[in-house]
């Protein structure tokens, strides 16, 4: 999508982002290039902004074989506003978005090429954006990819906006919890989706999941890991930041640190450490994609 960082009227920036991109722009800066080749789905139009987005994007070097281009479709918007503590409100312009139009096609690219995958990641937004029929066709692939043997990851990101009700968000977040073997969970989203009167409830409620590996982010807080069934909690501290400039990404910048130790085979508490380190540095830079150079010392570092 495109992404218009602004405060009230005046100068603004723009730029591109979206929680999936964001995520696979950071794996494929946080992992090595022989080990990870990272792609991304989804849908562009023909005009000419779409065709210089998806030049910017090979620059990122990412593999884009699995976008659909779609003839009279735009890229979506969306509007950053940050407050005084670097907290962000969005404002969306994605009715029509070529995104949405991805699973039009009589077989996507990535359908076609499914058995090419060893992971397969999505999120609350990627279900949000989709009408039934599309989502009902996502997670066929998804069910399809497990029996390949691939790794198929969840990202609860929720958007109230984006969902007619609340009772079909928590229908549809269900069926994601089950097609998936990886849940990397917001803990204030997972309340807000399921409308819990607590954190503390929705904690319970998180930790309950019959998830094979739970990730649980809570801001600030200690992030939890369950790595496996019937494993014991890890309890993960997050690195102090002396200014929050802007949280934008910060949880799509985790999970691709976190996943980009864990694919390569590092334990869950490396993997967590490493993206805790990663999701602190990128809330101190504004917009979702900070410089590819403020990463370089925690990726090089033998720590993680």
């Amino acid at each position: 999508m495109l992404e218009v960082q602004a405060n009230g009227f005046g100068p603004s920036v723009l730029a591109y982002g979206g929680d999936t991109f964001n995520t696979s722009v950071y794996l494929r800066r946080c992992s090595a290039p022989d080990k990870i080749e990272v792609s991304y789905a989804t849908g562009l139009g023909t005009d000419h902004l779409s065709q210089t987005l998806r030049q910017e994007w090979a620059k990122l070097g990412l593999n884009l074989n699995s976008v659909e281009y779609i003839e009279g479709r735009l890229p979506g918007m969306y509007l950053i506003e940050t407050d005084s503590n670097g907290e962000r409100t969005f404002h969306f312009w994605r009715e029509n978005s070529a995104a949405r139009a991805y699973f039009q096609a009589s077989v996507t690219a990535l359908e076609k090429n499914l058995n090419q995958f060893d992971c397969l990641y999505f999120s609350g937004i990627s279900l949000a954006i989709l009408d039934a029929t599309s989502r009902t066709r996502l997670f066929a692939l998804l069910k399809q990819a497990k029996l390949n043997g691939c790794r198929v990851v969840f990202d609860n990101n929720f958007r109230p906006k984006l969902w007619p009700d609340r009772k079909l968000a928590q229908e549809v977040y269900r069926q994601a919890f089950a097609a998936c073997q990886t849940a990397m969970i917001t803990l204030d989203d997972h309340q807000a989706v399921f409308d819990f009167s607590s954190l503390e409830e929705a904690l319970v409620h998180a930790k309950s999941l019959a998830i094979p590996e739970l990730v649980i982010k809570r801001g600030a807080e200690h992030t939890l890991v369950r790595p496996e069934k019937d494993k014991q909690w890890l309890s993960i501290p997050t690195l102090s930041v002396q200014q929050v400039i802007d949280t934008t990404a910060a949880g799509d910048a985790f999970a691709a640190a976190y996943l980009s130790r864990r694919l390569c085979g590092a334990s869950a508490q490396k993997a967590a450490t490493f993206g805790n380190a990663v999701a602190a540095r990128v809330i101190q830079y504004r917009g979702a994609l900070i410089p590819e150079e403020a990463l370089q010392d925690l990726i090089s570092s033998p720590v993680y």
